[in-house]
Formats: structure tokens, C-alpha cells, sequence
């Protein structure tokens, strides 16, 4: 039976500045560990730590731009593209823009506190 999903929950977002986070699909809102799905929202010169997640990230942005830095450097996805980041590769994510950026970001599997890894 399909399982219907009402509403998001929010979820607090680290980094310097607050973010909005709506998890729909994942071990919050819908208790599904295989896969996470939720939209984000990053004010203009947000930036949260580096992590080295256990899980592959698909990220497809919406409006503004989002910055992927990576060992090699960084990647700039703007609106209409997306990124697909690796599990056990180092990521850092930011919004250096004046829109900041929204989008949609999908885990598999779901984004966890305890898998994601982040640098102290």
C-alpha cells in the first residue's frame, strides 16, 4: 500500500548561519533508512563543516547556487543543475551567492547524524 506523506518535518541544519531543512522521506519524517529526500533552503553565506558521509548525495538545485568544495576544489551547481557526491569522499557545502540557494538533496542511504561525519 502506498504510504502518504503529508508533510515535512524540520530538521535543524548545521553550519554559521540557520538553514531550513524539510525532510520528507527519511529516518525523521517518514522512519525510512534506505533513502532520505528533503529541501533545502541557505541563506546568502551560509557554510556548514566538511563531512566525509557513509551514504552517496544527490543534489539538484532549484534557485540560487550551491558550492560543493571538494579535495580538487570546488564545483559551483547553479539553478537547473545538480551534483552527485560520493560516500567516503570529503564534501563541504555553501551558499558564497547573494541568493543563497534552494534544493533538493537525496541520500542513500538516508542522512544520518551518526554517518554523515562531519569535521570538528
Amino acid at each position: 500500500m502506498p504510504i502518504f506523506i503529508n508533510q515535512p518535518t524540520e530538521i535543524k541544519a548545521a553550519g554559521n548561519k540557520p538553514k531550513l531543512i524539510r525532510e520528507y522521506v527519511g529516518r525523521v519524517n517518514s522512519k525510512t533508512e534506505a533513502v532520505s529526500i528533503a529541501r533545502m533552503k541557505s541563506p546568502s553565506g551560509w557554510i556548514e563543516p566538511g563531512q566525509t558521509p557513509e551514504f552517496d548525495e544527490y543534489t539538484l538545485v532549484l534557485k540560487g547556487s550551491l558550492r560543493v568544495t571538494h579535495k580538487a576544489g570546488y564545483i559551483d551547481v547553479n539553478a537547473g543543475q545538480a551534483v552527485i557526491t560520493q560516500k567516503g569522499e570529503w564534501v563541504k557545502y555553501s551558499t558564497p551567492g547573494p541568493e543563497g540557494a534552494e534544493y533538493i538533496a537525496v541520500c542513500l542511504p538516508a542522512f544520518s547524524p551518526t554517518t554523515v561525519h562531519r569535521d570538528e
